[in-house]
């Protein structure tokens, strides 16, 4: 399986079952959707920002058909301009590439540096897909067993309505 073996060790202890579902590389939402349209689940974006000081990190989760607006987040967070950070902090707080951007790269946040802000619209959904800390493949979990797995990572977390 491709992905990051402390992940699915993670996993497996938090008996977190997943569908596995292999593609090719899909470093953008746009590439993903021809290999995701045959796999029920919410599928989500996830971006890495830094603040103005590149002191504090943040993922924001959402839907994938969804759009941010990142200035409305920066007033709302109040965090000053918010900027996407770079491969460098992705691999030192996530131990991931760019187009591999996940939540499961809070395995590698040793010091649970991360604050995540997840949009409450994901609440409704069933299942919920993220790559494995790579973009050849992506894991279909129950929502229930995100919320588990963000428990366990012991970083911060809240939920924004990011868009309506």
């Amino acid at each position: 399986m491709n992905g990051q073996k402390k992940l699915y060790k993670i996993l497996d202890e938090l008996n977190i079952e997943f569908n596995y579902h292999e593609h090719p590389p899909v470093p953008t939402i746009d590439k993903a959707r021809k290999y995701w349209r045959n796999i029920e689940a919410t599928h989500c974006k996830n971006i890495f920002f830094r603040n103005h000081k590149g002191n504090r990190h943040y993922l924001v989760i959402l839907n994938s058909e969804q759009k941010l607006d990142i200035h409305d987040l920066e007033k709302r967070l109040m965090q000053g301009k918010l900027s996407f950070a770079s491969a460098r902090r992705l691999k030192k707080y996530l131990g991931v590439e760019q187009g591999s951007v996940s939540p499961f790269g809070l395995v590698n946040d040793q010091k649970n540096h991360v604050h995540l802000f997840i949009d409450s619209n994901l609440q409704k959904a069933q299942t919920i897909s993220f790559h494995p800390n790579v973009n050849t493949a992506s894991l279909v979990i129950d929502y229930k067993d995100f919320v588990r797995f963000l428990d366990w990572s012991g970083n911060s977390y809240e939920f924004l309505k990011l868009y309506e």
